[in-house]
């Protein structure tokens, strides 16, 4: 039986690679790899026992929560903007009834119809933070926004897995409001006293031992399951209330990446064991409600977002790139309907349903979030009902619609000294940074300022490039540079163009396009050694002058937020 097991998980394994290698090279999220291997496991008859595949399940989906609760620090939900709060409840709110009323015009319950319309109005956190960390596009105001909303969507989970819970032991309303509201807000205050006060502590001490401080955090994690599944709450509400309490630590980060491999393995059978239950022989009757809740989520969740933020005062480009993140559905909605089933609430071809669901969603939305400034080059002149013009709060800036005779796109890192330049230059310079809390720094200093992205076609056109004497782009993102380049050269043949490249067959083709000199900063910095060497020999004295110099410029940087190292867009 034992070997058995073992050789099937192996199969399983091999074959998720081999699908999942396919699904990277369509820039596809691996969890829809995962749950065609399930399918594909379960048409060859692969499949592990249902009770054993169910047990790994269970592991997978209180990790995956667990990890995703490390995440949701209370003091970085204290500090979200009510645009994030008011567009995720919002978009929760109105996705719920919409999808409630496809659900009950297909004849489904109204019980039914509200399970199926409130797991659907979730979107992925975990695909949109991957695309938009692959962009490069965290820090940028649609980035602060999408994932601002998430978390509003994970804490509104939180409540949801609990009264699901309730309702599955079949007590009555007065119960369920008392159970889940006072038995359970009592429970979360508990917990939350213990992770702001004596977690932090004990992590502090357990942590002199990684491996130790791995094998806590597991602890914690299924003592907490353990609690709330005897507390009639489900293990998976326990693991996410574990993680979020760990948040607080110090060591959360530590703990985050010891777990992830872990969390993946385990992941990644639960989702097979989703897919292993999808029966497409039954899909056909259900074919009409797929397509349509399908373009529900994928084309209106979307606009939801979009006029709401539109509502508020954001520029429809803002907007738009904010509603390409949630066009999918969650991992949580895959979690949620399981539940349901297991529960009696649902039919189990609802599995099937929203699983197929989750293969167009996910796929397509991937798409469209990869390729979302391609599209709004398209839809832009289209989205303008979307736009207040008057109340454009995303355009915050400090500058004069002025002739300015350098233009600085980036602030960060390399910008920072390129400032300083222009500054005893005594010339009029502008910069541009897709930072809202950059901008909002630069104010603060009195520098002209613009919130704005190189991508955008239009924001360029406002910035009246064919006048300007110097364009200096900081941004080392090959295609942004090479955008920028012949932008300004179909206007201005005399300006001075300089860009920065990290790859050496880039910054010569940028040459070739238009640019006047390329930053190559890796090569810069060998440079910089080679010039110090030559001019101070074995002079102590100049070398130390120049270590306290470096340290202080250090010091400056590392309060300014220059501490990663990483290849950004800005």
């Amino acid at each position: 039986m034992t070997g058995d097991l073992f050789i099937d998980l192996c199969l399983i394994i091999i074959l998720a690679t081999v699908i999942c290698g396919f699904m990277r090279l369509l820039k596809q999220p691996l969890l829809i790899g995962y749950l065609l291997t399930g399918i594909i496991a379960s048409f060859f008859g692969i499949v592990p026992s249902g009770e054993s595949l169910n047990l790994f399940s269970h592991i997978g989906v209180a990790l995956l929560l667990f990890v995703i609760g490390l995440s949701l620090n209370p003091k970085i939900i204290r500090e979200l903007s009510k645009p994030s709060l008011i567009t995720g409840v919002g978009q929760f709110v109105i996705s719920t009834i919409l999808g409630y009323i496809v659900c009950i015009y297909f004849g489904f319950t109204a019980i039914t119809s509200l399970y199926i319309a409130v797991a659907l109005s979730f979107s992925s956190t975990i695909v949109a933070m991957k695309i938009l960390s692959d962009k490069k596009d965290t820090e940028t105001l649609y980035g602060y926004l999408s994932t601002g909303y998430l978390i509003i969507q994970d804490l509104i989970v939180i409540v949801i897995l609990m009264i699901i819970t309730s309702l599955s032991s079949g007590v009555g309303i007065i119960n369920i409001a008392f159970e889940t509201i006072l038995k359970g807000i009592g429970l979360l205050g508990i917990l939350f006293l213990i992770g702001i006060y004596i977690l932090p502590k004990i992590t502090e001490l357990v942590a002199k031992s990684q491996e130790y401080l791995l094998l806590f955090s597991l602890g914690w994690c299924f003592a907490l399951s353990v609690l709330f599944y005897y507390m009639n709450f489900s293990i998976e509400t326990g693991a996410l209330i574990a993680g979020i309490t760990l948040s607080l630590s110090p060591f959360r980060y530590e703990i985050s990446s010891k777990m992830k491999p872990i969390r993946d393995f385990f992941i990644i059978l639960f989702f097979i064991a989703i897919g292993s239950q999808i029966t497409l022989g039954s899909i056909n009757q259900y074919l009409t409600i797929i397509l349509s809740l399908s373009i529900l989520i994928l084309f209106i969740k979307p606009l939801i977002i979009i006029s709401i933020l539109g509502f508020l005062g954001y520029a429809r480009r803002t907007s738009f790139l904010t509603g390409a993140t949630c066009g999918n559905i969650s991992e949580f909605s895959i979690i949620m309907i399981a539940l349901g089933i297991s529960r009696g609430i649902l039919p189990q071809e609802m599995l099937s349903v929203i699983t197929i669901i989750g293969f167009i969603t996910i796929g397509g939305s991937s798409y469209f979030m990869l390729y979302s400034n391609q599209l709004y080059s398209y839809l832009s002149k289209y989205l303008k009902i979307f736009e207040r013009k008057n109340r454009r709060i995303d355009a915050k800036h400090r500058y004069k619609e002025s002739d300015y005779e350098i233009i600085l796109f980036g602030y960060n890192r390399i910008g920072y000294d390129i400032l300083k330049s222009l500054k005893k230059l005594k010339k009029k310079y502008l910069v541009v940074d897709y930072n809202p809390v950059i901008i909002r720094k630069l104010i603060r200093e009195s520098i002209d300022c613009r919130y704005g992205d190189a991508n955008d076609y239009e924001l360029l056109d406002d910035l009246r490039l064919s006048e300007v004497k110097m364009v200096i782009s900081t941004i080392p993102d090959y295609d942004t540079n090479a955008v920028l380049i012949k932008k300004i050269r179909e206007t201005n043949k005399d300006a001075i163009i300089i860009v920065v490249s990290h790859n050496i067959d880039q910054a010569m083709d940028l040459y070739e396009i238009g640019a006047t000199y390329v930053i190559t900063p890796h090569l810069l910095g060998g440079h910089h050694a080679s010039m110090m060497i030559e001019e101070y020999g074995f002079d102590m004295k100049k070398f130390l002058k120049e270590k306290l110099n470096h340290i202080e410029d250090l010091n400056r940087r590392r309060e300014l937020g220059h501490n990663k190292p990483k290849h950004e867009r800005r």
